[in-house]
C-alpha cells in the first residue's frame, strides 16, 4: 500500500497551494506549520515570509486565507497575533485519514525516499570478560536504532567489534596448554548444571582468567611463556590458535545467553571482532605513511591533530603502530572504517559507544577523513552517558564493584514479577504466564529507562520507578496496551470500523491527531538517530488514551456506529503501541 499522507502534510499541501495563488514568486515558502494547543495546527511562516518581503504579515496572512482553495480538510483558519494562521481540520478528514492508516499493515509509514546502506557498530563486549551494566546502553540504543532505520527501509549492517585480540590471550592460551582440561565441560555436567548454559560458561572463563592471572602475577618464568604465546598468536600458531578458538566461542555461548535474557537478537555472522582487521593493519600503516598522514614519531607511527594537546601543551597523537611494532585499537578501528566503507559499500558508519570515547573517534574519523576513506560527515558517534546508582555516582555494587549485567536483568525480572502478579488476581494466568510476563515487564522496564533518556545524558538507574504503573515507564505503556485489548475480549462480535459521518468528542480528537504523527515521529528518529523521541511519542499516546478510555465508553456508547469509531480508535491506538514499542525491542503483553 502506498504511503499514507498525514494531516500535516495534507494542511501543508493546503497552504502551499494559497501562497502560491496569493504570492507566486513566494510558493515555495516553508509555512513553518507546527501542532498548537490554539488550534489544531498552526503556521508561523507568515512572519519571516513578511519581513522578507517588506510586507505587513498580519495582511499577508489574510492573503493567504482568502486564497485558499475549498476543500473537504480545513474547516476554520484564522489569523491570530502578528501574523499567525490557527487551523482547525474536520473530523471526516481526520478519522479518513485514520482509516488510511488502519488498513495498511505498516500504520501508513512510508519508506525512506532514499535509502542507503548504514553499517552501525554497537554491543562490543570484551572475550573471556562478564558483560556488566555498562554493556546495556550500546546493546538497547543500537538495537533500537537498527529497528527503526531497518522498518524505514534502510540497508542496515550490525557489526559487533568484540574485544578477542591482545596479550591477554598469551596469558590463557599459555594456561590452557599447561591445563587442558581447564575449559572441559565435564565437572560443569556433573555438578548438575547445563554444559551448554551461559552461566557455565561464564562460570569456566571467570576460573581460566583467576587460574591464569593468579600465576602470571606470580610466576615470571610463566610470565615469559605467556609473552612468547602472544607472538606465537598473532604469527598464527596452529595449536594456540585452536585453543584462542576455544575461548572465543566459550565467551559467545556466555554472550547469546545474556542477549537472549535481554530479548536482543545478535547473529553469529555480525559478530566481527578485533580478530578479523589483523591482515589489514599493515597495509593501513602502509597507506597514512604514504599518503603523509601519519609520521614516525620515537619509533611510533602517529598522527597529529593541531587542537589536541596534552596538559603540558604538547601535540596528544593518535598513535597507529607502537614504538614496538604492536597495533592498538586506533590500527583496528581505522581498518575496520576501511573494510566498511569499501568492501560493505556504507554511506553511513554509527558507533555506538560511551561519551567517554569521544575524543578517540573524532581523531581516527578525522584520520580516515585525511586518508580519503571517509567523506566527512560519513561517520558518527552515537555518544552515550553513564548508568548511575541513587547516590549520582557510576553504578555499582555496594562493594564498589561494576554491577553484573545477569544480575541487573535477574533483579529486574524479580520485580516485574511483583508486579504482575499482583495485576494478575482474576485474570486466571498459571505461575508459567506470571514468569514470562514478568520476564517481558522487566526487561522492558530495564530497556524503556534507558531508551526514554537522551542518550547522551547519564541516567539514574532505579528498579523502584522503572516497574510502576505510574509515569514514564514501559509497564505504564505495556498496562495501557493490556486495558485496550481487554476491551476486544469483552467486545464479543462488535468490530471495530471508522465512521467518518460522526463527530469526535474532545477526548477521541486529541488521541486521533496523536495517532496520525506516529510516521513523522519515527522519521524524526531515523533522522537523529534518537530512539527517546519514540519513547516519548508512546508515553504521550499512552496518556491521551487514558482520558479517552475514562470520558468515552466503547462498549456501551450508546449507538453500533459509535461503537465502532471507538473501538477503531481503540485498536489503531494498540497497534501503534505495540508497532513502536517492538522497534524499541519491548514486549507487549495481551493481558497484565
Amino acid at each position: 500500500m502506498a504511503s499514507v499522507p498525514s494531516l500535516a502534510a495534507t494542511v501543508h499541501h493546503r497552504l502551499a497551494q494559497a501562497l502560491s495563488a496569493a504570492l507566486p514568486e513566494a510558493a515555495a515558502a516553508d509555512p513553518m506549520l507546527r501542532r498548537s494547543d490554539r488550534a489544531d495546527f498552526q503556521a508561523n511562516g507568515m512572519l519571516a515570509l513578511a519581513k522578507g518581503l517588506k510586507a505587513n504579515p498580519r495582511e499577508l496572512a489574510g492573503q493567504v486565507v482568502d486564497s485558499l482553495p475549498p476543500n473537504d480538510e480545513i474547516t476554520s483558519i484564522e489569523v491570530s497575533g502578528p501574523g499567525f494562521l490557527n487551523i482547525e481540520l474536520s473530523d471526516a478528514a481526520i478519522l479518513r485519514t485514520l482509516a488510511a492508516r488502519y488498513e495498511d499493515d505498516r500504520l501508513g509509514v512510508p519508506y525512506a525516499e532514499q535509502p542507503g546502506t548504514t553499517v552501525i557498530d554497537y554491543s562490543q563486549p570484551n572475550v573471556a570478560k562478564e558483560m556488566h551494566v555498562g554493556h546495556l546502553r550500546s546493546t538497547v540504543i543500537g538495537d533500537a536504532v537498527t529497528q527503526v532505520l531497518e522498518y524505514r527501509g534502510e540497508r542496515v549492517v550490525r557489526r559487533h567489534h568484540i574485544g578477542d585480540w591482545g596479550t591477554q590471550f598469551g596469558m590463557l592460551i599459555q594456561y590452557l596448554i599447561e591445563h587442558p582440561h581447564e575449559l572441559d565441560h565435564a565437572s560443569d555436567t556433573a555438578q548438575g548444571a547445563d554444559k551448554d548454559s551461559g552461566e557455565a560458561a561464564m562460570a569456566r572463563l571467570n576460573r581460566l582468567y583467576k587460574a591464569s592471572r593468579q600465576i602470571f602475577d606470580s610466576d615470571e618464568e610463566f610470565k615469559t611463556r605467556a609473552r612468547d604465546r602472544v607472538v606465537a598468536l598473532q604469527a598464527g600458531d596452529k595449536e594456540t590458535l585452536a585453543l584462542w578458538h576455544k575461548i572465543v566461542d566459550e565467551s559467545k555461548t556466555y554472550f547469546q545467553a545474556v542477549y537472549e535474557q535481554l530479548d536482543v537478537e545478535i547473529r553469529d555472522a555480525d559478530i566481527v571482532g578485533e580478530s578479523a582487521y589483523n591482515d589489514d593493519l599493515q597495509q593501513v600503516v602502509r597507506d597514512l605513511e604514504d599518503g603523509a598522514v601519519a609520521e614516525r614519531s620515537e619509533g611510533a607511527l602517529c598522527v597529529f591533530f593541531d587542537d589536541v594537546k596534552g596538559p603540558d601543551g604538547s601535540p596528544t597523537p593518535l598513535i597507529v603502530q607502537k614504538s614496538n611494532g604492536g597495533f592498538g585499537y586506533a590500527a583496528t578501528d581505522l581498518a575496520a572504517i576501511r573494510d566498511r566503507m569499501f568492501a560493505l559499500h556504507a554511506d553511513t558508519l554509527l558507533y555506538v559507544v560511551d561519551a567517554r570515547q569521544a575524543l578517540h573517534f573524532r581523531m581516527v574519523f578525522e584520520t580516515a577523513q585525511r586518508a580519503g576513506w571517509l567523506p566527512k560527515g560519513a561517520a558518527r558517534q552515537l555518544a552515550f552517558g553513564t548508568v548511575l546508582g541513587k547516590d549520582g555516582k557510576p553504578f555499582k555494587t555496594r562493594a564498589g564493584e561494576t554491577v553484573r549485567l545477569v544480575d541487573l536483568l535477574d533483579e529486574a525480572v524479580q520485580r516485574a514479577a511483583v508486579v504482575v502478579r499482583d495485576k494478575a488476581e482474576g485474570l486466571g494466568l498459571s505461575e508459567e504466564e506470571i514468569q514470562e510476563r514478568a520476564a517481558q515487564v522487566g526487561i522492558g522496564a530495564v530497556k524503556y529507562a534507558d531508551l526514554s533518556n537522551s542518550m547522551s545524558r547519564d541516567y539514574v538507574f532505579d528498579l523502584d520507578r522503572m516497574v510502576s504503573l505510574q509515569g514514564d515507564t514501559s509497564v505504564y505503556l505495556q498496562y495501557a496496551h493490556a486495558r485496550i485489548r481487554s476491551i476486544f475480549r469483552k467486545a464479543g462480535d462488535l468490530k471495530p470500523a471508522a465512521h467518518p459521518e460522526l463527530s469526535l468528542a474532545p477526548q477521541e480528537r486529541a488521541l486521533a491527531l496523536h495517532l496520525d504523527e506516529f510516521a513523522e515521529a519515527l522519521a524524526g528518529v531515523a533522522e537523529t538517530y534518537e530512539p527517546h523521541k519514540l519513547a516519548a511519542y508512546l508515553y504521550e499516546l499512552a496518556t491521551l488514551y487514558s482520558p479517552f478510555y475514562e470520558h468515552c465508553p466503547v462498549l456501551k456508547a450508546g449507538s453500533a456506529e459509535l461503537t465502532e469509531n471507538r473501538l477503531f480508535l481503540c485498536d489503531l491506538t494498540a497497534r501503534t503501541l505495540r508497532q513502536g514499542m517492538s522497534l524499541l525491542g519491548i514486549r507487549t503483553p495481551e493481558r497484565l
